[in-house]
Parts: C-alpha cells; structure tokens; sequence
C-alpha cells in the first residue's frame, strides 16, 4: 500500500530498524521546555538521517498529570507544518492524535491540507486519550472514549478516502458532498497504545502499532502478541511496530544501562546493541525523548548522529 511513500519506506521496512527524535529537542526534565532551537536542531537530524520527529497531542498544563511540560507546548498540526516548512524530507509523526477530542471532519480536512502541502511526508499516530483535564475541558466524555475513538477513526477515513461518502454519525451526516482537499494515496496511520481496544480489534485495524516502552523480553512478548492476533484474522500484510524510548546518554560510551522514566540512561556503545537487539525482536522504528537527559540535546544529537545512525540509515542513503 505505501510501496511509494516517501516517508513511510524511509522509516518502515519488515526486518529492518530506523531512529527518530521526539520534540521538543530539549533536556528540560519536568520543567517547561524554553522550545529553543528547534528548527536547527530538526535539521541537524535531518542532515545525520534520523527518518522522523514526532509530536505529542496536549492541550492544557495539569500538575497532576505528572507532566507540566504539555507536550512541545504549541498546536501539535501546526507546529508540525512549521518544522515540514523548515526541513526537507525528514517525516513529522503524531503521537498521537486524540480522536474524542477532535471532531473528525475538521481533523480531515486539517491533515489532508497538510498531506497536500507536504505530500509523504506524515506519519498519523491516533489514540484515545489520557488526559482528563483536557476531556473535561473541552466537554468530552472521558469513559467512552474507546467507543468515540472507534466511530472517530472510521468517520476520519471514510471523510478522507471515500468520494462522496454517506456518513451517519454522533459526529455529523455527510450525504451528496464530498471533502477538499483530495489525496493521492493513504496516509499511514498507526494506533497507539491500546486505544481502550482489545488485542483483535488492535490486529486488523490501523497501518501499525505503537507501544510504550520495555525492556527488551518484555516487548517481545506484546509484538508476537499482536502479530499472532492478526494472522489468527489472516492478516498477512507486513505492518510496522513503532517505539519511543527516553534517553539519558552518558558521557562514557562504555556505561551499562540503568533503568529511567520510560527509557534508559546508558553510554552509546551500550545503546547500540541494546537497539540491536530491539531490532532483531521487531521494533522497526524508535523514537528518543532527549527530555530527561542530564546533557544538552545538540551535544547528544551530534554523538547518535555520529555513532549510532550509521548503523541504522533509511535503506536509500546507506554506504
């Protein structure tokens, strides 16, 4: 289905693995991130040939979710279009997308703008959401969002591939009209998390799937899960497995790994068999979060970019 995205085929490949970064590009821990340099930094990626930058979906500041930086601060879409206008070909990601929170034919026309603007160049992570204060914020039932996310998703994509579809939904009607901008082909579309879904609905629904971080066996253990859900439905087709890792590197390259929020401290030679190993279980992309690192994001940029991606570059710039 996406022989020929440009943005997909850089990032996802059965048997291989690619890296990518998380924004903000910045090791602001639980404070607010100052969001400076970004554009430098996404393209100093771009230039080492990390495939992906993703953005998380976050509205309001809410101490006590455990995380006051509210994502990468800005609008996840627009912000996203900023760094698209700044870089070349370096994919933007959504991770992800709160379906019960947006209305699905505005989410249409917002990300088929975008893809048209930008054509293979996203990557549309969705989930159901965990944000409370921003359900009650915006009026949106909270415990129903699995059965929201559900009739979202298929309202999204009936609005975004279908010519004139008859929709009949919680969300609106659609009859005898037909969304603007048209698209050429798909956009990928992964599922994060569980989505308040079970493991079956997870097997054949979505492009790929998108889990939280683990160790190693751990992981294992949920992708031949999922993988083994899906050829119980027949579902044969090769569909990625994307996951982010918080990353704190050390200055000795040689350190062991030690366990952090969601991820790792752990020197760069560690790292890279670690990431071996990741690959060899089935993760065919890895995203950092640079957040809790104890060094500058550009010092750590610059040491992945020199000694772990080359081990780990899109198929088309490999030496």
């Amino acid at each position: 289905m996406y022989e020929h995205h440009q943005a997909y085929q850089r990032t996802y490949r059965e048997g291989e693995l690619t890296l990518g970064l998380h924004i903000p590009l910045e090791n602001y821990h639980m404070k607010t991130p100052t969001m400076a340099h970004q554009i430098e930094l996404a393209q100093t990626a771009e230039t080492y040939g990390f495939t992906s930058l993703w953005l998380r979906d976050a509205i309001l500041e809410d101490p006590n979710f455990g995380d006051p930086a509210v994502g990468q601060i800005y609008d996840i879409l627009i912000f996203g279009t900023h760094l698209l206008s700044q870089t070349k070909q370096i994919a933007i990601g959504t991770s992800a997308l709160v379906l019960p929170l947006r209305h699905p034919l505005r989410l249409a026309k917002e990300v088929a703008t975008i893809e048209s603007l930008f054509p293979e160049r996203l990557i549309m992570g969705v989930s159901s959401g965990d944000r409370l204060a921003d359900f009650k914020g915006l009026g949106v039932e909270h415990l129903s969002r699995g059965a929201q996310f559900r009739e979202g998703l298929s309202y999204l994509e009936k609005a975004l591939y279908e010519h004139y579809p008859t929709i009949d939904s919680r969300y609106g009607h659609i009859e005898q009209a037909t969304l603007v901008p048209k698209l050429k082909q798909r956009i990928p579309t992964m599922i994060t998390g569980f989505a308040q879904q079970d493991l079956d609905w997870l097997g054949v629904n979505g492009d790929g799937w998108m889990y939280y971080p683990q160790a190693p066996l751990r992981q294992l253990e949920v992708i031949n899960a999922w993988r083994e859900s899906a050829a119980r439905q027949y579902q044969s087709a090769f569909r990625p497995f994307t996951m982010p890792m918080h990353l704190d590197l050390a200055e000795d390259p040689d350190e062991d790994a030690t366990p952090i929020r969601l991820g790792f401290r752990i020197g760069r030679n560690k790292l890279l068999e670690l990431l071996k190993i990741y690959k060899k279980i089935g993760v065919n992309h890895l995203f950092f979060a640079l957040f809790d690192s104890l060094r500058p994001a550009d010092e750590v940029i610059h040491e992945l970019g020199e000694y772990v991606l080359p081990h780990f570059l899109p198929l088309e710039i490999r030496v």
